[in-house]
C-alpha cells in the first residue's frame, strides 16, 4: 500500500506530467482559457490515460513480449490510445455535445499528446505491475487536472489584470506557467537523497 501511495504523491506532485515533465503541453495551453472546459479535458484525460495504461500493459505483457516483438511497442500503444480516444469523443458527442463543442481540436489532440504515450511507456520502463500501471495512469490524469485546474484559475485572472501590451494574450499565459512549474518545482525536494 506504501508503494501505491507513493506513485500517487510522486505523479501528481514531483513528476507532474505539465508542469515537471512539460508533457501534453499543447493541450493545457489551448484549453486552460475556461474552468469549465479545463475540468471536460481534465475528465478525458484521466479517463484515457487510466485505460490506456491498463490495456496497454496487457497488449505488452500478453502479446508483444509473448512473441518477442517488443518493437512494436510504440505503434501499438498509439493504436490503442487512438480507439480509446475514438470511444470518448463518441460518448462526448452524444453526451456533452456543448463541452465536445468547446474543446474542438483539443479532444482528437489527447491522441498525438505525448503524455499519454508516455504513461503507457513509463509504465513498462519502470516494470509496473497491472495494478500499478492503473493507479499509475490515473495519477498522471489527475496531475494533468491540477496543473490544468490551477492554471485556468490563474488565467481566468490574468484576464482582469492590467499587463503591458507586449505581454497580453498568450506571452502572459507562458509566464505565468512558467511560474506555476516553478511552485511545482519545489515538491521535488521531498524525494530528493
Amino acid at each position: 500500500m506504501k508503494e501505491i501511495l507513493i506513485i500517487i504523491f510522486a505523479t501528481i506532485f514531483v513528476e507532474n506530467f505539465v508542469l515537471s515533465k512539460f508533457l501534453g503541453v499543447c493541450s493545457f495551453l489551448g484549453v486552460s482559457k475556461d474552468l469549465s472546459n479545463s475540468v471536460g479535458m481534465s475528465g478525458a484525460v484521466i479517463f484515457v490515460m487510466t485505460v490506456a495504461s491498463a490495456v496497454t500493459w496487457l497488449v505488452y505483457t500478453y502479446i508483444l513480449a509473448p512473441l518477442d516483438m517488443m518493437f512494436l511497442q510504440t505503434i501499438t500503444f498509439i493504436l490503442v490510445i487512438a480507439a480509446l480516444v475514438q470511444l470518448v469523443e463518441i460518448v462526448m458527442k452524444k453526451t456533452l455535445p456543448r463541452l465536445y463543442k468547446a474543446l474542438g481540436i483539443y479532444l482528437p489532440l489527447i491522441t498525438t499528446t505525448c503524455a499519454v504515450l508516455a504513461v503507457s511507456i513509463l509504465n513498462i520502463q519502470r516494470d509496473y505491475t497491472f495494478i500499478k500501471s492503473i493507479v499509475f495512469g490515473f495519477s498522471a490524469g489527475v496531475s494533468y487536472m491540477v496543473a490544468i485546474l490551477i492554471f485556468a484559475g490563474v488565467r481566468e485572472r490574468l484576464e482582469l489584470c492590467d499587463v503591458p501590451e507586449c505581454f497580453k494574450g498568450f506571452p502572459i499565459s507562458l509566464v505565468a506557467a512558467a511560474f506555476v512549474s516553478l511552485a511545482f518545482m519545489g515538491f521535488s525536494g521531498l524525494f530528493a537523497g
